[in-house]
């Protein structure tokens, strides 16, 4: 079940980065990777900068996605969006069950069109001994 709020179809051209943020969630959701295009600009770029991946077009985003190894269903949990007109940052958990990711992605968007999101999918660590004095753990 996604966390994922509802937007009303379509996206118009004056909806705010964050309204398309959730829309993309919302699609991602669905894991029919290909409805992600119908707010994905012509000229929409994916970033990795920590594998230095790009990915172009609604059409290898959608593959990249149905091909990527999966154990089942992808479920996504929003942790926070924030943003303006223009521009979005989510903080979404992703799952399919047995793998657990958290996607930091950043928006730009224009015309109601997503044309470019830089996305980073950091991994935890345990918390180093030489601060345990000045840091509390949370779940």
């Amino acid at each position: 079940m996604s966390n994922v709020r509802r937007l009303k179809e379509p996206i118009l051209p004056t909806s705010s980065a964050v309204e398309i943020a959730y829309e993309f969630w919302r699609r991602m959701a669905t894991n029919d990777f290909g409805s992600v295009a119908i707010i994905l600009a012509p000229e929409f770029v994916l970033e990795w900068p920590q594998s230095k991946e790009r990915i172009r077009g609604a059409e290898n985003f959608a593959r990249m996605n149905q091909e990527y190894p999966a154990h089942g269903q992808w479920q996504f949990t929003r942790n926070r969006v924030v943003g303006s007109d223009l521009v979005a940052v989510s903080d979404f958990t992703v799952t399919d069950g047995v793998q657990t990711g958290r996607a930091l992605s950043f928006f730009e968007v224009a015309q109601g069109k997503v044309m470019r999101v830089v996305e980073f999918w950091p991994e935890p660590y345990a918390p180093p001994a030489n601060r345990a004095h000045l840091v509390e753990v949370f779940e």
